[in-house]
């Protein structure tokens, strides 16, 4: 919902009531992952997406009926073979869609909730999407991280709103969190009244988790490329460097922030500080020991971080092994650095190789191989267990790989 907040708190702060379609679920080749809204505004304004022009107009349609029934639907939409030309999508994805009605008194905390988004505190928001009473359906609390907690007797101000029990509340509450941390969003399963080894209501934890942090380290043009890059992946990035003549905003647009800092002092200091995390990115671009050696010691004996990449020529990477084995850095922590940086794309240009690099980044977040899909056979996206729907991650059973039609549902809209 995140890139569609800026229309949707418009019309909410003017009074209007807004259709809003939402990928909870998705299976096989689903061109959007959970969390992509699609508006439909009150003159009948679309924005967003939820497939990326596959089912827009059938969730469109739904969108505007259920702004005037005030009933949300939790709608699935699949291919058939006969009509996949027919419809427009032959890719075989299977999408879960909720869609309801948005307005100051359906979402009371909206305005809260945008607050927390614009500023980069994180929140979660926690929408029940079936239920075997459809009172339920619908119903969502907005959960913060853990806090210090309340006294006894006052009322836990972590958690806005109520499912419907105290129960149910806990229990998602302490879910919610635990998928706030991790930065995903995803449904979970629970029984009626909240019951954790129950089934039959199912609720979707849309976390809004501050943006995931591209480190850049070393003040050269190359940096400036990758930075615009990073921002335009959605990173919250920052480029340090110890030479404060090289190290400055008018020379690094593209970046959030300018650090002039030795890099293994300042990356230290954000270890210390709980600001890195494991969605983090580390872009090591001096190609100098002096400054490489120090960062990469403290980086690559870091618990964990989605990216270390470091640039330089093969016969730099020998040099840079041999001095990190030196400062006594063992081979699986070795085998944690990407270098040299990027994938094989034969770039040249900074612009080129701040594309090899985040191409990279991409593929080792999701599992791909970086090969030319034309010359590939198989499935376009791929999953991270994580990122799957089948991946329960509070541990315990799994839902079925795709589960049943939601309730209600007598058969799939075709994509």
């Amino acid at each position: 919902m995140r890139e569609v907040m800026d229309e949707l708190m418009q019309w909410w702060s003017a009074g209007e009531a807004v259709g809003v379609g939402t990928v909870v679920g998705t299976w096989r080749s689903a061109p959007r992952q959970p969390g992509a809204s699609m508006l439909v505004g009150p003159g009948g304004e679309a924005v967003g997406s939820v497939s990326g022009g596959c089912v827009e107009g059938a969730v469109y349609e739904l969108a505007q009926e259920v702004v005037d029934s005030g009933a949300p639907v939790l709608q699935r939409y699949g291919v058939s073979d006969d009509d996949a030309y027919a419809v427009g999508l032959t890719c075989g994805g299977i999408l879960d869609v909720f869609v309801e009605k948005v307005s100051r008194e359906t979402f009371p905390e909206l305005g809260d909730v945008a607050a927390d988004i614009e500023a980069g505190r994180p929140v979660a928001v926690v929408t029940v999407i079936e239920h075997p009473d459809p009172a339920w359906v619908g119903r969502r609390v907005v959960v913060h991280p853990e806090a210090d907690g309340p006294d006894e007797g006052d009322e836990d101000e972590s958690i806005l709103g109520s499912l419907g029990s105290g129960r149910a509340d806990d229990a998602v509450r302490d879910d919610a969190r635990g998928l706030l941390a991790q930065g995903r969003s995803a449904i979970l399963t629970y029984g009626p009244d909240g019951e954790r080894r129950g089934e039959g209501m199912r609720v979707f934890v849309a976390a809004h988790a501050p943006k995931p942090r591209m480190l850049v380290f070393g003040a050269i043009d190359f940096a400036a490329s990758v930075a615009r890059v990073g921002s335009f992946l959605g990173y919250h990035v920052t480029v340090c460097d110890a030479r404060p003549v090289f190290a400055t905003r008018t020379r690094f647009p593209g970046a959030d922030e300018v650090v002039v800092k030795w890099p293994h002092d300042y990356l230290q200091g954000e270890v210390d500080a709980g600001r890195i995390d494991s969605r983090t990115v580390l872009a090591v671009l001096t190609h100098d020991p002096k400054f490489d050696v120090p960062l990469l010691e403290v980086a690559l004996r870091l618990p964990e971080v989605a990216y270390i990449g470091a640039m330089g020529s093969r016969r730099t990477h020998e040099d840079r092994l041999a001095r990190l084995r030196e400062a006594g850095l063992t081979e699986p922590e070795l085998a944690r650095m990407s270098s040299p940086i990027g994938l094989d794309l034969g770039a040249r240009t900074p612009e080129e190789t701040a594309i090899s690099i985040a191409a990279e980044v991409i593929a080792l977040r999701w599992g791909g191989a970086g090969e030319r899909l034309a010359v590939t056979e198989g499935p376009i996206h791929h999953h991270h267990p994580a990122y799957d729907p089948a991946y329960d991650p509070r541990g315990g059973s799994h839902q079925p790989v795709i589960p049943r039609p939601a309730a209600g549902s007598d058969t799939w809209r075709t994509l």
